[in-house]
């Protein structure tokens, strides 16, 4: 992980401008950030960025960034003129009740109807269902601009949401860990149980509840 990664975005921006060239004029990245934790929403943005314009921000796959560099280019970001950002979530209970592959499409179409305008959808990932043209792009992160901007509004925004979520519920730890199953966490879920915020079907949180049923594996695609 880097704080700032020298990038050259016109680079990046090679699939907007070849959907450009085919007729397409508002191109919107989507990615998400919260499938794996054990508690807190999953968080999707959508972000569709102004056209025809080399000076953008730094934007990279918000995982190989620090902590510091995606807070800098959320701000960024949401200061450029022109764009447009969406972000949307699932809670924890759809989490339970739809799977979170699931959840996490639903997620990703809330974000994209976020939008004041789009015509085609580049996905992060797996393919994903939408009312509009799109195409997925595995490791779209690092490969196209308007998917790793939405990388980073959506990290940025789910961890500020699990920070505020700390002053809830401060025995938990979730300023640190944002949900994530890590040895703080698990002691923390054994010793206090679960939750609101914690997803009583992942396997770590179902065991302290057995009336409920557990997550299943994780369809391929959505049926």
């Amino acid at each position: 992980m880097t704080a700032r990664r020298k990038i050259d975005v016109r680079e990046l921006l090679r699939p907007e401008r070849a959907l450009r060239a085919e007729g397409f004029c508002w191109i919107a990245g989507v990615d998400e950030a919260g499938r794996g934790p054990l508690a807190g929403p999953v968080v999707a943005a959508a972000v569709v960025l102004p056209p025809d314009r080399d000076e953008l921000p730094a934007v990279f796959d918000s995982k190989q960034l620090s902590a510091a560099a995606r807070e800098d280019i959320f701000a960024e970001l949401y200061a450029l003129e022109g764009i447009q950002i969406g972000v949307a979530s699932a809670s924890p209970a759809e989490i339970d009740a739809l799977n979170i592959l699931r959840a996490t499409h639903l997620a990703m179409r809330r974000a994209v109807a976020d939008l004041r305008r789009a015509d085609f959808v580049l996905v992060d990932g797996l393919p994903v269902r939408f009312d509009l043209p799109s195409r997925n792009m595995v490791g779209g992160d690092a490969k196209c601009a308007c998917i790793a901007a939405a990388s980073i509004i959506a990290k940025v925004t789910r961890d500020r949401e699990m920070i505020r979520a700390a002053e809830k519920f401060p025995q938990y730890g979730f300023a640190e860990h944002k949900g994530y199953g890590t040895a703080e966490h698990l002691a923390m879920l054994r010793r206090y149980g679960p939750s609101e915020l914690h997803r009583k079907s992942f396997r770590p949180v179902r065991e302290l509840l057995p009336d409920f049923p557990v997550q299943g594996m994780l369809d391929l695609q959505e049926k």
